[in-house]
This record gives C-alpha cells, structure tokens and sequence, in this order.
C-alpha cells in the first residue's frame, strides 16, 4: 500500500512539472505581468494608493514667461499682477485702523508703568487682540509676545515697542508692494532701469530733495542706484532680488528723507541726502579738468588727499570700465564707495581685485611688495625716510592672521576686522601715514581732550 500511494504522488509530480514547463508565453509578456504585479502589491502595501496621486499627477510648477512678441500674454499677466497687488494692499492697515489699534492698546494697559512706557499682560494683549479686527490677527500671537518680553518682572510687554513693530511690519509690506510694481519681469528682482524709475517717482515725496534742480534728477538717480547696486549685486548680474533691498538699510536711509526737520549731521552722512549728491558729483566735476564729462588717470589722481598710488591707478583704469581710457560718472560712483567704505566686504571685494594683479585669489609678499614699493617712492619724493617692507608685511600678516601663513584671501581680510586698515597701507600715502603716525595721533587727541576739559 505504501508503495502503491508513493508512486500516485510522483504522478501527480510528474504532471505538474510539465504543465509548468509548457508555458507557451514570451518573455515579453512574462515581464508585463511581473511588472503588473510588482505594482498591485507594492500599491497595496503603501496604503491602496490610486492612480490620482501618482506621478503622472504632479501639480503644475513651472509657467512659461510670455515673449515679447506675445502682446495680449504679457498684457495679461501685467495685469493679474496689478490686481493681485491691488489686493495685498487692501489687506494692509490703512491709518484710520492703525490708530484704532494704538487707542484699543492704551485702553488695556496693565499698571504700573514701567518707566515711561505703557505696558501691556499677556491676557489683556489676547483681549485687544480679539477686538482689533482680522487684518490684525497675526501680530497677535504667542510667538509676536514672546519677541519682545524681556525683563519686565510681571510678564508684560511695552505697548510702544508693540505698536512700533506693527507699524514696522506694516511699512515693509508697503515697501514690498511698491517695489513689486516696478518688477517688470515679475521675478522677485529690480533691474537697473526698474529700480531707476522707481527712485525718480520718489523724488518729488522726499521734503528734503524739494531744492534739487530737474536738470540734476538723472544724476541724482544715478547716484542713488549705483549705492544698491554696488553692495547689493557684487557679482554684477544686472538685479537685486527685492527682499534684499528690503533687507539692508538703505531704504531707511532714502526714506529718512522724508523728515523735513532733518538735522545738518544728519544729511552729510546720508549718501541719498543732496549735500551728499551734490558734493560727490561737484568732486567729479572738479576733477574733471577738461570738461569732456570723464575722467582720465591723471585727472582721478587728484582725487581725495592726492595720494593714491599711480600703481594703484593703474590697477583701477585696467579692471574698471573705461571709454578710450578715460572713466565715466557711473564707475566713479563704484570707485568713491569703495574708497569711502572701505571697511564694508563689497569694498573690500572691490579693492581686493585690483591688488590680485595675477587673479590667483590671493595676495602674496610678492603682490604686497609690489604697491608697497610705490609708497616707499612717494615717500622718497616727499623727503621721508622709506620704512623697510620687511617690517611692514610682517605687521600686515600679523593684523590679518591668515588661515594659509603665506597668502592672504579676500575671506581672510574680512575675516581680519583689518582690510581698511591693509588696504590704505598699500594704496594711499596718506593713509600709510596715519597709520605710521596713529600713536602720535592719539596722543594728541588725547592732550586736545584733556585741554578742552580744563578750558571747561
């Protein structure tokens, strides 16, 4: 019996094994149903995902900008942009709701004052919250409070310092919303011509620019543009994006203008203010002897104290942008904000490239030597006593202290807090000098202190 069912199931064996090998199908279709397979099992086991969440659905990301030949495209999206616009400004606090708010906050302060300032508790601030209306529900949040808690021993906040943020937020948007009508392309940035017209239509906004002549509005405009671009596009592209001008100061400061009470200090370190306008074009046009309207190497040497090295001009009137050699009103601008801040990482970067002869990234004894001699020269001319390079390239790499003993990077000055400092030993004699001269100096305006106090 044993026999006789041991031989039944090798039958039956026998038989399955070759129906399997008589699978008549191609390799094709074989690889079509494991394909279909693989995707049944591999659907159920991430949860039944169906074919409308699958790739072939991926939202739409990318929209095609019209061509200038598509008139009626262009017009369109012109548009939609104005009314969505339109709307984010409506969204905004007009004056009538922000002093509807201030007068809420006065309302429910929480005594005592701390100081002088009003002062407002977490349960009060939910409250006005509440009342103020919707465009206001953003500021009122934990995360808004938190900010600006700081010491106050029963957990309030300054109702001034509060209304201020607000207003502060509010402005920025404002700002935004401006600036985004002049982004013709719609992308985010102001070109130069963008961010051109947008300072001309603001001229006649600002009480302190009321005394400008039109004739001098281009220049005034090109004055302006040039700060934005020279410390926000160092890398020449042609735009800035409108975050980043939001981001930086100048806007305050060209918006500073607005204050008719401005105080004379005020102006003159206002590069936007018209002293400041009028008295870098007014050096341009000394400078400019023969009246061409540029100015050639041996006008720019005249510029500041006189002392620029003709090393360095040259430098200047080989990487900067000339016509037949001579330079115009608008690399000027970029040349007087290098100098004049020089300090500031774009001005250093500026500097930095003039002084990398071989464009090698970084400046070696060889590179320091050669500017430094033409200082030694000056000096020589003016009956001083030539100071050894050795001394001074040793103190130049102890200021800097940089990561590679033997170079210095651009990274490495600004790094330094000393790239002012370095590039004035290596440029100007007059700024070698003060530099020489610093202990004297201080020494003076120390005795000058002392006797002024005594004067008193």
């Amino acid at each position: 019996m044993a026999n006789d069912k041991t031989a039944h199931w090798k039958d039956i064996l026998k038989r399955r094994l070759a129906s399997a090998n008589k699978d008549d199908r191609t390799d094709e279709e074989k690889t079509a149903e494991e394909t279909q397979l693989f995707t049944k099992y591999y659907t159920e086991w991430k949860g039944g995902r169906n074919e409308s969440n699958s790739f072939k659905h991926i939202p739409r990301f990318y929209y095609r900008l019209p061509a200038e030949d598509e008139v009626l495209l262009q017009k369109l999206r012109e548009e939609s942009r104005a009314v969505f616009l339109q709307r984010k400004s409506r969204e905004l606090l007009d004056n009538e709701e922000l002093q509807n708010l201030w007068f809420l906050l006065d309302k429910h302060q929480v005594p005592p004052t701390s100081g002088d300032e009003a002062m407002i508790s977490y349960e009060s601030f939910l409250k006005v919250g509440g009342k103020a209306g919707a465009k206001c529900k953003l500021f009122f949040t934990a995360r808004v409070y938190a900010k600006l808690l700081h010491n106050d021993p029963y957990g309030r906040i300054s109702i001034m310092q509060f209304f201020n943020y607000v207003m502060r937020k509010v402005w920025l948007h404002q700002t935004r919303i401006g600036l985004s009508l002049y982004d013709v392309a719609g992308q985010g940035y102001l070109r130069e011509s963008d961010l051109e017209n947008y300072i001309l239509e603001l001229i006649p906004t600002l009480p302190q620019l009321d005394g400008l002549e039109k004739s001098f509005y281009s220049f005034y405009v090109c004055t302006a543009v040039r700060k934005f671009f020279f410390f926000l596009d160092p890398l020449h592209t042609g735009k800035i994006k409108i975050q980043d001008i939001l981001a930086c100061s100048f806007l305050d400061d060209l918006l500073e203008l607005r204050d008719e009470e401005l105080s004379k200090d005020s102006q003159e370190s206002n590069w936007f203010s018209a002293p400041s306008a009028l008295r870098v074009y007014g050096q341009y046009l000394n400078l400019d002897k023969d009246h061409n309207g540029m100015l050639s190497q041996e006008e720019l040497s005249r510029y500041g104290t006189g002392t620029l090295t003709s090393v360095f001009l040259d430098r200047v009137y080989q990487e900067c942008l000339t016509y037949d050699g001579e330079m115009d009103y608008k690399t000027y601008l970029d040349f007087v904000l290098a100098l004049e801040n020089r300090k500031e990482p774009a001005a250093l970067q500026y500097i930095f490239k003039l002084l990398d002869m071989e464009n090698k990234g970084y400046l070696n004894v060889f590179a320091l030597n050669y500017f430094f001699r033409a200082i030694q020269e000056q000096m020589k001319i003016h009956g001083q006593e030539p100071v050894s390079f050795q001394d001074v390239k040793d103190e130049i790499f102890d200021m800097v202290k940089p990561k590679d003993p033997y170079k210095i990077t651009l990274q490495d000055l600004v790094n330094s807090g000393q790239g002012d400092t370095v590039t004035s030993i290596l440029i100007d004699l007059n700024g070698f000098w003060t530099y020489e001269n610093r202990e004297v100096l201080v020494a003076n305006d120390t005795d000058s202190n002392t006797a002024d106090l005594d004067d008193t």
